[in-house]
């Protein structure tokens, strides 16, 4: 027995694990890292796992997604046999003694790469099975196009290598005597002194047997009646073709990046991700293979001159907001500049629009002049959840108060993914054939919300933005270079039919007539936390706190009117697409968006400062609590939540040292507890403004209806994650709060269940 495990532990797959545990940690990390990423362990609620076990192409789930996906796997695969049989064949000088040696080494390299690809199988059958809940034969389907793909992939490269790369028979067949040893000029001299030690016997990494091609094991024979030049000249050609490949995938990744409008060419994400790892593992095997010892300083010494280089603008692309104009005088973003924007005529001008609009709501709303209820929309961020969350309460509310619900709405706020379902909303509503008013409340449109926006962001980022972007485009008379900003938007108005595709001034004159709510759009200032307040009406009165136009050295102005600051540079031809990756930009997801300002500010998230809308409207109705409590019967605060409060307390007791160490900077980590508190406090300065029976607040909060898995603040939904979402506007709590919304507005509709889907 001891005899055997001694065989198995010297044969020459096991000492190739042995040889990676101890030389190729950074190779191993890259397999460890996608593994925590496909199982969920990082990045789970962001949705990082569905680019792998749920792979899409042309916005289908199937044999092509699947077969890409198989493809470049094989790729990946490829490129680690390549890259550890660049920096590790020295050790094993056996191998240029026989035929076909890459074959044998990639044969004897198969644990890893083949207990992963297993793994992925195994996880995404369970996935495709529960989660997005397809049945036997589509499965079926599914993994044979991986399979057949990573086939096809795997078959073509062997047999480009085993035409091409060169063993210890090539040279005998050749010549009689072995070739001169001219080899030091072509390699790194410290590889070479390697070999001739191993040679000798100095440094041998011992394997006693091996695998051939028939997975049959064979006894090792020396190779010390071998010229050291001929076994160098043998692994020296072998990495010719090693870099050959490698060049063709960043080739490859650098086209489809150029391609990013086609969606032919738009290969699923997760393949874009196996081929960005191929460059990672040449890259790293590169560097390796070169610097040896030097490696980990080499490496750092490139993150530096990287850091140095991309302060300039030549090699650091700034993500930009499409329809805005970079190319005059930035506008000048300072405090005084704020004061100058806050000053009473702006202020008292954009006072009396408000006023304005107001009137011309209550006249739509209310015609025989009666005083009708007031409701604010306020709407949370949380990726697509988010989005098909708040379409669906606003459309059941409207179904359930014969569209009153959307009419007596005068202003929409919030953050990311529920803007973009208001949003749509919105302009589906106000595009609406007037002969069929209810064509918006279509399941279809739900559909469109939920399709798919990570995939097309994921494939920008790993073939264009890793890259640094560089391919042009024109929008608005203006040029802009593609990035995984410009992905999402067209991505988006692909699905949504081009609905955000238009200048925000075109909301102008229906929001100002009372044809459509307003809508605050309100991503948070990097530079400073300010809010970036985007509206096509002028909001200069949102800059601060009322009391602030009498008494300015009590509060500080906390908010810009970004028309107003970029007047110069077009803000009113912002895309509304734009405005909507701006508040909807999560950091690293989605760009940071640079204005045109001077200095240069950036804009992140609007769920970094206000994550459900609350600070937004509720200084709206502080602003007008004047004509608010004149001319309406009450105000209603709805608030569409994609998650709930947490209320769940974490114990610091049992810590060790470095958790207790790290255990005060917890708090940082506390963001929405932290705004749910602080909203909770200006609703109760609110109920002070306009009195307690003047204001209702009826909260809808998405909660899975089972014990199944929870949607996540992705860009991404599953089927299960799409069905549940729909569903849990019946759970107990949202329906007792959609009676209360009911009650409010006076509806006289029965309850209409959706359409069947």
């Amino acid at each position: 027995m001891r005899k055997l495990l001694v065989n198995i532990y010297y044969s020459f797959p096991v000492q190739l694990l042995v040889l990676h545990a101890h030389k190729n940690l950074l190779l191993l990390f890259i397999w460890i890292l996608l593994g925590l990423f496909m199982t969920g362990a990082i990045g789970q609620k962001y949705g990082i796992l569905y680019l792998f076990l749920s792979p899409e192409y042309y916005g289908q789930i199937g044999f092509w997604s699947f077969f890409l996906l198989g493809g470049t796997y094989a790729a990946m695969m490829m490129a680690w046999n390549l890259t550890t049989y660049l920096t590790s064949a020295h050790y094993f000088p056996f191998l240029a003694s026989l035929a076909r040696p890459f074959t044998k080494f990639s044969l004897n390299n198969l644990i890893i790469p083949g207990f992963f690809m297993l793994f992925l199988l195994a996880l995404s059958v369970r996935f495709e099975w529960y989660y997005e809940s397809q049945d036997f034969n589509q499965i079926l389907v599914q993994v044979l196009g991986f399979i057949l793909g990573f086939i096809l992939l795997i078959g073509v490269l062997f047999t480009y290598f085993v035409n091409t790369n060169k063993d210890i028979f090539s040279y005998t067949r050749v010549q009689e005597h072995s070739p001169p040893d001219q080899l030091g000029d072509h390699m790194p001299p410290w590889r070479l002194r390697s070999t001739r030690r191993i040679k000798r016997k100095k440094s041998q990494w011992r394997v006693d047997t091996y695998l051939t091609e028939s997975l049959r094991p064979r006894i090792v024979r020396s190779v010390e009646h071998y010229d050291t030049a001929m076994l160098m000249q043998i692994f020296k050609q072998n990495h010719v073709n090693a870099l050959i490949v490698q060049m063709i995938s960043v080739v490859l990744l650098v086209a489809l990046g150029y391609l990013i409008d086609k969606p032919f060419f738009r290969i699923p994400a997760g393949a874009s991700v196996f081929l960005l790892c191929s460059i990672i593992i040449a890259l790293v095997g590169a560097i390796s293979y070169w610097f040896g010892r030097w490696r980990v300083t080499v490496v750092i010494l490139l993150l530096i001159l990287i850091n140095f280089l991309t302060r300039y603008d030549t090699f650091n692309h700034k993500s930009q907001a499409y329809g805005l104009d970079y190319t005059v005088e930035p506008a000048t973003y300072s405090y005084a500049a704020l004061e100058n924007l806050f000053r009473e005529e702006l202020i008292q001008q954009d006072l009396d629009q408000g006023l304005q609009q107001l009137e011309n709501w209550k006249a739509k709303v209310a015609p025989n002049g009666a005083k009708p209820k007031l409701v604010l929309l306020s709407v949370s961020g949380g990726g697509l959840k988010a989005a098909v969350w708040t379409m669906q309460v606003m459309q059941q509310a409207d179904l359930r108060t014969n569209g009153q619900f959307f009419a007596h709405t005068n202003l929409i706020t919030g953050a990311s993914g529920g803007m973009m379902g208001a949003g749509y909303y919105r302009d589906l509503l106000l595009q609406r054939d007037p002969v069929q008013p209810w064509v918006p409340l279509d399941s279809m449109h739900l559909k469109l919300v939920a399709k798919d926006v990570l995939n097309a962001i994921t494939f920008a980022i790993v073939s264009n933005d890793v890259f640094l972007p560089w391919v042009p485009f024109e929008k608005e008379g203006h040029t802009y270079v593609k990035d995984r900003g410009y992905a999402f938007e067209q991505q988006l108005d692909e699905h949504l039919q081009g609905a955000f595709e238009k200048p925000i001034m075109d909301y102008a004159e229906p929001e100002f007539t009372g044809e459509t709510p307003l809508m605050f759009l309100t991503p948070a200032i990097v530079n400073d936390g300010r809010q970036m307040v985007i509206s096509p009406q002028g909001v200069t009165y949102m800059m601060a706190p009322p009391v602030s136009s009498v008494r300015p050295e009590a509060v500080e102005i906390d908010a810009v009117d970004m028309r107003r600051l970029l007047v110069e540079q077009d803000a009113d031809r912002l895309l509304f697409s734009s405005a909507m990756r701006m508040n909807a930009t999560f950091p690293y997801i989605l760009p940071n968006v640079h204005l045109p300002t001077q200095p240069g500010i950036e804009v992140v998230d609007a769920g970094f400062l206000d994550d459900f809308g609350l600070k937004s409207a509720t200084r709206y109705l502080h602003v007008f609590k004047d004509w608010v409590k004149t001319n309406t019967s009450g105000v209603v605060l709805v608030q569409v939540r994609s998650f709930d409060r947490n209320r769940e307390i974490a114990a610091s007791d049992r810590l060790g040292t470095i958790e207790s160490i790290l255990n005060p900077l917890g708090i940082a980590g506390k963001v929405i507890s932290l705004q749910n508190f602080e909203h909770d406090n200006s609703l109760g300065f609110l109920f002070d403004i306009l009195g307690e029976d003047f204001v209702d607040i009826i909260r809808f909060t998405y909660l899975p209806t089972s014990d199944k898995l929870k949607a996540g603040i992705s860009f991404h939904l599953t089927q299960l994650e799409y069905e549940d979402i729909k569903a849990s506007i019946y759970l107990p709590g949202n329906a007792e709060a959609m009676e209360r919304l009911v009650n409010h507005l006076q509806a006289a509709s029965p309850i209409h269940e959706p359409k069947n889907e």
